[in-house]
C-alpha cells in the first residue's frame, strides 16, 4: 500500500441501496445482492492464477494526459510483452476533506474519477483489453474511505470510533482516510455490492485489494463467495497483505509477497547475505498452501517506485534488475511488471502530487528481453506449475522446475562480481538446451557466471 501518509487514501461512493433479501438476482447472484444489467459479455480468457502475468498501470504517470484513453491506445504494446492481466490503480473519485491528493482516499466506490475520463472510457479500455486477450483488475481500496464519503454521515456505525466517539485513522500518518469497521455485516454487504457493480457495469475480471491486512477474514470470505458465484465468471482476486494463509483460506488465489522483495532488496543485494534466504522464504509461504495459490512477486510497483527508488537503484543497474526479475518470475510465483519497467525508465513515477509522466522512449533490447523471459514462462508448464527443487549457493539462485517430462534449470548470479557454480551430480550431463536459442548446453563441470548473469536451460 502506502509508505507515508502522502501515499494513503481511499475513494468513496454514493450510498448504495440496502441489500434486499429474497430478491432474484441477475447472473445467478445470491439473493442478497441487486446488480445492474450486465454490460458486455463475460470475458472467457481470464487466466488461471498460476498462469497469470500482471501489468500494473498508474494512470497518473502512464501518459501526459493521465487518462483511460491513453492506456487504451498503448494496449498493443502491453499485450506484446506477453502479459495477460492489466491491473489499474484506483479509478474512483478521491476525497477533498483533509486531502493529500492520494488515489487511495476513496470518496465514491461506484463512480469514475473524472480525472481519468468517464464510465464509457473505462468500458472502452476493458473492451479493448478483452479483444487482446487481456483480463482487467481494478484496485479496490476497501479498508477505509475518505472523510467526506457519504457513509460517514449516513452510516457512521460502519466506522471505527475512539473512546470519545470520534472516527479514527487506520494508521496515524494516514490523515486523509478513516477506518471502516468490518465487524459490521451491513458494511461488508454494501462493500461487496459495490464491487459487484463494477463486474456488471464495466465487465471487469477481478480486484487487487489494497491494504488487505485491515479487513476481517469474514469479509474476504464473503467477497470470494459472492464474486465467484456470478454465473459465467472467473474472477482474479489478489490480496496486498502479509496474512498469506488467511487470504488463501478465504478463497483468494493470489497474494503479494512482501517478504520476497524485502529479502531480495535489503538482504541479498544491499547486505550481501546468502541467496539461500530466498529458499527458506519460498518454503515458508507455500507450506500447506492450496495447489493453485501463488505469491505475486515484482521488482517494482507504485509504492516502491514512488517512495524508495527504481529497480536500477535497488539491484545494481539494468542487468541486476533483470536478474532479480528472472528470480521473481521463474522461482515459484506470478510476476508483476510496473509500467515503464519494460523500457528501463529510470525515474520515479509518482501517483500523488505533481504529475511526471513516463518517457516511453523505446529501449528495444530491454523490451525484447522482457518479452523473451515472459513468453518462455507462458510456454513452460514446468515454470508455471512444476515442482521446485533448489540447488542455490550463497551467491547463485539455482533451481529446477519439473512438470511431467519437462524440466527447466534456472541459474541466476545475484552478485556484481563473477561467481563459480559447481554443477550438482544430478544435473550434470547432456540433454540440456538453452531455453531461448535451443542450442545444446551440456553442463558437467564447474563454470563461472558473469555478474548478474542468468542461464535458463530446458530438457
Amino acid at each position: 500500500m502506502k509508505k507515508t501518509f502522502l501515499a494513503t487514501c481511499l475513494l468513496t461512493l454514493p450510498l448504495l441501496p440496502a441489500p434486499r433479501s429474497g430478491l432474484a438476482q441477475a447472473g445467478g447472484a445470491p439473493a442478497a445482492y441487486h446488480d445492474p444489467a450486465q454490460y458486455g459479455k463475460p470475458f472467457r480468457g481470464v487466466p488461471e492464477s498460476q498462469d497469470a502475468t500482471i501489468y500494473q498501470v498508474n494512470m497518473r504517470g502512464f501518459s501526459r494526459a493521465g487518462d483511460f484513453n491513453s492506456v487504451t491506445s498503448r494496449l498493443d504494446s502491453v499485450k506484446a510483452l506477453g502479459v495477460n492481466v492489466v491491473y489499474l490503480m484506483p479509478i474512483f473519485p478521491i476525497g477533498q476533506l483533509k486531502a493529500v491528493d492520494s488515489p487511495f482516499a476513496v470518496r465514491d466506490y461506484t463512480s469514475v474519477n473524472p480525472e481519468f475520463g468517464t464510465l464509457t472510457d473505462l468500458r472502452k479500455l476493458v473492451d479493448a483489453a478483452h479483444a487482446r486477450s487481456l483480463a482487467v483488475m481494478l484496485d479496490w481500496v476497501g479498508n477505509h474511505t475518505s472523510w467526506d464519503h457519504a457513509w460517514t454521515q449516513q452510516h457512521p456505525d460502519w466506522y471505527v470510533h475512539d473512546d470519545a466517539g470520534n472516527l479514527v485513522n487506520p494508521i496515524p500518518e494516514w490523515k486523509d482516510i478513516v477506518q471502516l469497521d468490518f465487524k459490521n455485516a451491513q458494511l461488508r454487504s454494501a462493500m461487496v455490492q459495490a464491487m459487484r457493480y463494477w463486474v456488471f457495469q464495466a465487465n471487469v475480471d477481478g480486484f487487487r485489494f489494497d491494504y488487505a491486512d485491515g479487513p476481517t477474514f469474514e469479509f474476504f470470505q464473503e467477497v470470494s463467495q459472492s464474486l465467484t458465484s456470478i454465473r459465467g465468471r472467473k474472477m482474479l482476486l489478489l490480496a496486498e497483505g502479509d496474512k498469506k494463509k488467511h487470504f488463501f483460506r478465504a478463497g483468494f488465489p493470489l497474494c503479494y509477497d512482501f517478504g520476497f522483495i524485502n529479502v531480495m532488496k535489503h538482504d541479498v543485494f544491499a547486505k550481501g547475505k546468502s541467496v539461500k534466504l530466498l529458499d527458506s522464504l519460498n518454503a515458508a509461504v507455500y507450506r500447506n498452501a492450496p495447489p493453485a495459490a501463488r505469491m505475486v512477486r515484482y521488482v517494482s510497483n507504485h509504492d516502491l517506485n514512488a517512495w524508495e527508488g527504481t529497480p536500477q537503484e535497488f539491484f545494481g543497474g539494468p542487468q541486476g534488475a533483470l536478474a532479480a526479475f528472472v528470480t521473481a518470475a521463474y522461482m515459484q510465483a506470478v510476476p508483476m511488471i510496473y509500467n515503464g519497467q519494460e523500457v528501463g525508465y529510470s525515474q520515479r513515477v509518482p501517483f500523488m502530487g505533481p504529475r511526471q509522466p513516463i518517457d516511453w522512449t523505446p529501449n528495444p533490447a530491454l523490451t525484447a528481453e522482457y518479452k523473451r523471459l515472459i513468453n518462455f514462462r507462458n510456454g513452460s508448464n514446468a515454470l508455471r506449475r512444476g515442482e521446485l527443487t533448489s540447488y542455490s549457493t550463497d551467491d547463485v539462485c539455482a533451481f529446477t522446475r519439473t512438470a511431467g517430462k519437462e524440466q527447466v534449470l534456472v541459474l541466476v548470479n545475484l552478485r556484481s562480481s563473477p561467481k563459480l557454480f559447481s554443477v550438482p551430480a544430478g544435473l550434470a550431463g547432456a540433454g540440456w538446451r538453452n531455453a531461448f536459442s535451443g542450442q545444446p548446453a551440456g553442463i558437467d563441470r564447474p563454470f563461472t557466471l558473469a555478474p548478474y548473469q542468468y542461464l535458463v536451460l530446458r530438457k
